[in-house]
């Protein structure tokens, strides 16, 4: 199929999270299978550039088997199918290894940025009507663009953001269109909103991680990572593709897949959601150890509560006799707590441990001291985490 000489078209996908464990299962085989379908759809339609905005892999070291799959998969879209690519790193990447030898790659249409530079030159895509400008924009928390861009004032997301939104927007050239590519947790107003699931590692604790979404507008496109789910953020030219694949339970309901974009001349944007299919899907089992073991046997991956009033014997062993995948096996259980109270059912417990880290600490404190958390203690357990966090981003 011939590109399309009158519009600009690109594959927009996100945290692809190479090398992801899943309750100790690697999740290899499914990445491959679902990115091999990513790469056939390149072959067919050829789009001008596919865009990856962040978390190529799921940590700053990743096993090799994720590395090789990496360089497989670009080395089919970029040398084979004569694709560029144009990639960011991600909170969960090390940007420093993402960085490597990009200057060289670049004369092969890979352009990956790992690293936040005090200077910024975008990528420049061309049609019959012009110049469309790609500005790749890597994850880097606030303490990285304060020291970026020698400016003690930035301390937020938010306030990182703008200043990286604001240098690009004073240098755009008004005869081209434009392409923003980011890494973070936009919502429409800055203030905070509910995570799409839990297997996204936190930006920030105590609710400074989230970014204004009107600071892209000045752009034709915003194409984003961070968030699992595909959706947009106030408008519909700011989007998260989401991942290619469920990554936890908490998203049994997504349709995962990547977004197909053109943009004309004009600059006007439609936006097509294309659907991935897994190997196995990821969902939920509920019901009596009896009811279960009579279902098909299955490869899915399963997260299975049992509701039987009394223990059950190897609940796992009969459990993984008809679901051989399946990743956890618990009982619903109803028993009072000490206070009186009634115990946690298998949601609220899950509600629990999805809870801001601060709020957690908070609740820990009262419950062990019997007097609230004083804000001192507050901002220097939130300092700590939030070190904690940084740490293990360049240990993993």
């Amino acid at each position: 199929m011939e590109r399309d000489v009158h519009r600009v078209k690109f594959f927009h996908t996100a945290d692809w999270h190479l090398g992801k464990l899943v309750q100790g299962v690697y999740m290899t085989e499914d990445q491959r299978y679902v990115l091999e379908q990513f790469v056939r759809a390149i072959e067919e339609e050829r789009p001008d550039a596919v865009i990856i905005a962040g978390d190529l892999y799921d940590r700053a070291v990743p096993p090799t088997e994720a590395v090789d799959l990496l360089d497989e998969l670009l080395e089919q879209i970029v040398v084979e199918l004569d694709t560029p690519v144009l990639a960011i790193s991600g909170n969960h990447d090390s940007p420093d290894r993402i960085d490597f030898g990009t200057a060289m790659m670049e004369s092969r249409g890979l352009h990956i940025a790992g690293r936040l530079r005090e200077e910024h030159k975008p990528v420049v895509l061309r049609d019959a009507d012009g110049e469309v400008h790609v500005h790749l924009v890597p994850y880097a928390d606030p303490a990285q663009v304060r020291h970026a861009f020698n400016d003690e004032s930035i301390r937020t997301h938010d306030e990182a953001m703008l200043a990286i939104t604001s240098r690009i927007t004073g240098q755009m050239d008004p005869a081209a269109r434009h392409i923003l590519v980011g890494h973070a947790f936009v919502t429409a107003t800055g203030a905070a909103e509910p995570n799409t699931s839990d297997s996204e590692r936190p930006l920030a604790i105590g609710g400074a991680e989230h970014v204004r979404a009107a600071y892209f507008e000045p752009f034709h496109y915003t194409a984003l990572g961070h968030l699992h789910q595909a959706h947009f953020v106030g408008s519909e030219k700011i989007r998260y593709a989401g991942s290619p694949l469920k990554y936890s339970i908490s998203e049994e309901h997504h349709n995962k897949g990547y977004l197909v974009v053109n943009i004309d001349g004009d600059g006007n944007v439609s936006v097509e959601k294309r659907e991935l299919k897994p190997l196995r899907d990821m969902r939920r089992i509920t019901g009596p150890i009896e009811e279960i073991e009579a279902h098909p046997v299955c490869d899915d991956y399963v997260f299975v509560t049992l509701l039987n009033d009394n223990p059950v014997l190897f609940p796992m062993e009969k459990v993984r006799a008809v679901y051989p995948n399946a990743l956890h096996v618990e009982r619903r259980i109803t028993a009072v707590r000490g206070t009186g109270e009634a115990g946690d059912t298998p949601e609220e417990a899950a509600r629990r441990s999805e809870a801001d880290p601060v709020s957690l600490f908070e609740s820990f404190y009262l419950e062990v001291k019997g007097v609230p958390l004083d804000e001192p203690k507050k901002k220097l357990f939130a300092d700590a985490f939030g070190g904690l966090l940084r740490e293990e981003g360049e240990v993993r």
